[in-house]
């Protein structure tokens, strides 16, 4: 593994799931394994999980942990080719870079979506410049059209809880929220499930369709009710639309997960990438009850992590 910032970057997902489930029986199995290693975990937007698994999974592995807030401790930096900088930025993206190169083994980042420019979010302009310039793996921590560290997580999370003899039903449905979100969660969600054995649907309100690239021939149904019927997973998240792109077409029907929809599915457990606007994404009753997954997904996010970072450091070791 060069680098990982999608799915494309696993040879084969059902081995890394079952690697990630050893890993997490045995955390501290190869305490060594990043000695004398250092990975750069770059952060230029928020993070609670993200930032705690990463930190966990590297410290497990023996790995030398640098952490940068760069949207709060760094100099403001540029992004822009050619930018004559006489205005409020003070370093460019390429330097800094550079000199991460000179100071890491591994380089992760989470940058979000700016979610003002379509194309700017579409073509990954943040995360395409750490691929450009980086001379050593790129990890994503979440980008600004995919999140795959959840996207792994969630499958091992998936994995665990389902032993019967059938593919299951994992519907991701559309959820209400108070500002735009971006797609990076259901993009990515979307993409992981069409390389499992799953039967996948996707549901949301007219308008807010993601990305056709990533939905693929996914099934899209855009009547909740139908879609969870006989559902085994539910996968809650909200996005804004990508058609007319960050916005929020109005919605007049109650898309918010309650046990009275529950009853339509088949028992289903409930999943959500946290953090979640509680009664206004998913009901309290939902989130606190028997069928939800939730921490079991973001303890998995440690597991998620170290495999990638293990994988990352055996590609470097042959180096």
């Amino acid at each position: 593994m060069q680098n990982f910032t999608s799915v494309e970057d696993i040879n084969d997902l059902q081995s890394i799931i079952k690697e990630a489930l050893k890993i997490k029986e045995n955390p501290l199995a190869e305490p060594d394994k990043g000695k004398g290693k250092t990975i750069g975990l770059v952060f230029l937007n928020s993070s609670l999980r993200t930032r705690l698994s990463s930190q966990i999974a590297a410290q497990n592995l023996g790995l030398n942990v640098l952490t940068l807030n760069a949207a709060q401790e760094a100099w403001n930096l540029e992004f822009s080719d050619g930018a004559i900088m006489n205005g409020d930025t003070v370093e460019h993206i390429k330097d800094a870079i550079e000199v991460l190169n000179q100071y890491c083994d591994i380089i992760a980042v989470r940058c979000f979506a700016g979610m003002k420019n379509k194309e700017d979010d579409v073509n990954e302009s943040i995360l395409s410049q750490f691929l450009k310039h980086a001379k050593v793996p790129v990890i994503s921590l979440e980008s600004a059209t995919r999140h795959p560290l959840q996207s792994l997580a969630d499958c091992i999370t998936i994995t665990e809880n389902w032993k019967e003899d059938r593919k299951p039903k994992v519907v991701l449905t559309w959820a209400p929220h108070i500002k735009p979100i971006a797609q990076a969660v259901g993009n990515s969600f979307a993409e992981w499930m069409q390389e499992m054995d799953v039967d996948f649907v996707i549901t949301n309100p007219e308008g807010y369709d993601l990305d056709p690239k990533f939905v693929k021939n996914s099934t899209v149904i855009h009547n909740q009710n139908e879609a969870l019927k006989d559902a085994d997973f539910i996968y809650v998240k909200n996005w804004s639309s990508f058609e007319n792109y960050a916005q929020m077409p109005e919605v007049k029907e109650n898309w918010m997960l309650t046990n009275e929809k529950l009853k339509l599915t088949n028992n289903a457990k409930v999943m959500h990438c946290l953090p979640v606007r509680r009664n206004v994404e998913l009901s309290d009753e939902v989130m606190d009850s028997e069928n939800s997954i939730i921490y079991q997904q973001a303890k998995n996010r440690i597991f998620s992590a170290q495999t990638v970072f293990s994988e990352i450091l055996d590609e470097i070791s042959k180096r």
